[in-house]
């Protein structure tokens, strides 16, 4: 009987741990960044209000490789324009790898609105 308890602690607590450890990775290693459009993060791309392309690689590079073991390790993230504060408008910026690659990262915007833009980007 004692070690039937024992067993079926063990393995809540080993359920408790994985869950709170997945949902940790969960929240902060989100694709998802919200940016306001204000004066210092606002550029124009072919007459439309966008958030400025150094905004984008930035907090790309940040959120790329949040934990160690999610994403790979990036720098020098650059996006070739801003993105566009358009619901459904697509970017692809590029990264360097650690090992010295190259990767492609597909940026697209999820809604826009006056004052604000919410957008992903793919790992």
């Amino acid at each position: 009987m004692q070690r039937s308890k024992f067993l079926v602690g063990v393995v809540g607590g080993v359920t408790a741990v994985t869950v709170l450890g997945g949902l940790g990775t969960h929240l902060l290693a989100g694709t998802e960044s919200t940016s306001r459009l204000d004066e210092y993060s606002t550029a124009s791309v072919d007459g439309h209000r966008a958030l400025a392309a150094t905004i984008v690689a930035g907090r790309t590079e940040s959120k790329y490789h949040a934990l160690p073991w999610v994403g790979a390790k990036l720098s020098g993230v650059s996006c070739p324009t801003g993105l566009t504060a358009v619901a459904e408008a697509t970017l692809t910026c590029t990264g360097e790898k650690s090992d010295g690659g190259t990767v492609e990262i597909p940026v697209r915007v999820i809604r826009a609105d006056a004052n604000s833009v919410t957008w992903k980007f793919e790992r």
